[in-house]
């Protein structure tokens, strides 16, 4: 079991990890965890199979090109809530004992008609307070905003999650990628149509916002605006919120009236439906130069 997270040195803001404090950081890492739900899980980051490939299996294939022997776990399930992961995600995740650990969870709760912000709170402490001791670094996430009026209404509490995300991260050790604050990352064309996922190129972006929170020099600037675009007119745009309504928002109200999931009855990409228990992925060949682009399963060892 590693020893718990040190506190980054260099300059801090807000629990939010600085550059220069980045750099700083051991960039050396071979395994990685990820625990969350459906942001975490890759929606809608959509393959040809109909499997998903998010940001953090981005990361993975990246931080598996330079490190043999490196392997990978992602918990991540859509539509749990802070309760649920820590319930179902977090012991798992740290029995694996891996250098990197993310966690973003809490989200789903403050779009809840009904949330208790001090319980929320609470949980993630918990889910920090378990999984700092058990890794090298823990990575938390103030979650990128969209901007429309569906959300508008739940962002005091949204604020207020990333408020407890940033004091829990300047007492245990863990550096915070902020999303939150990249204006690049509102544009509504990073956003799936369902107005609640980010796109491919979303997901692309977020996958190096972490990479150089890790400590490694940046690929590019994932802050980066898209290029001017064409408005769509404004019958296109009414046409866009009534597909919306219809195919999304009405699910997704229902199931917060019924207390349903879109997450019950699935498990993690990583974890065995069968057994319970979470399993690593590693490059099917370590010798391939570049991104990977076949995983196999490997069994953890004993805890």
């Amino acid at each position: 079991m590693w020893e718990r997270c040190r506190r980054p040195p260099g300059r801090r803001s807000a629990g939010r990890v600085t550059i220069d404090a980045a750099m700083e950081i051991n960039a050396k890492y071979t395994s990685l965890v990820a625990v969350g739900d459906s942001f975490t899980e890759g929606m809608s980051d959509l393959l040809p199979d109909g499997s998903y490939r998010g940001w953090a299996d981005i990361l993975a294939e990246r931080l598996a090109a330079r490190t043999p022997g490196f392997r990978y776990a992602n918990l991540a399930v859509r539509g749990k809530l802070i309760g649920q992961i820590v319930e179902e995600q977090v012991g798992m995740a740290a029995a694996l004992g891996a250098d990197v650990i993310t966690l973003v969870g809490g989200l789903n709760d403050t779009l809840r008609p009904k949330c208790d912000m001090g319980r929320v709170r609470a949980l993630l402490e918990q889910a920090v307070e378990t999984l700092a001791p058990s890794c090298k670094q823990l990575v938390l996430m103030r979650s990128p905003g969209r901007q429309g009026p569906v959300l508008e209404r739940f962002r005091p509490r949204m604020e207020q999650l990333f408020s407890y995300v940033d004091d829990l991260a300047d007492r245990h050790g863990a550096v915070v990628v902020d999303l939150y604050g990249a204006a690049s990352l509102g544009d509504q064309r990073l956003w799936d149509v369902d107005r609640l996922h980010l796109t491919a190129e979303g997901h692309r972006r977020v996958a190096e916002a972490v990479w150089q929170t890790l400590g490694h020099a940046a690929e590019e600037d994932w802050r980066t605006p898209l290029p001017l675009g064409v408005r769509p007119a404004w019958a296109s745009r009414r046409v866009a919120d009534v597909r919306f309504a219809r195919q999304h928002l009405g699910p997704w109200i229902g199931r917060r009236l019924t207390g349903r999931s879109s997450g019950d009855g699935r498990t993690g990409a990583h974890v065995d439906p069968t057994t319970g228990r979470a399993f690593w992925v590693t490059p099917t060949d370590h010798t391939k130069p570049g991104p990977v682009q076949d995983w196999q399963r490997v069994e953890p060892g004993p805890a």
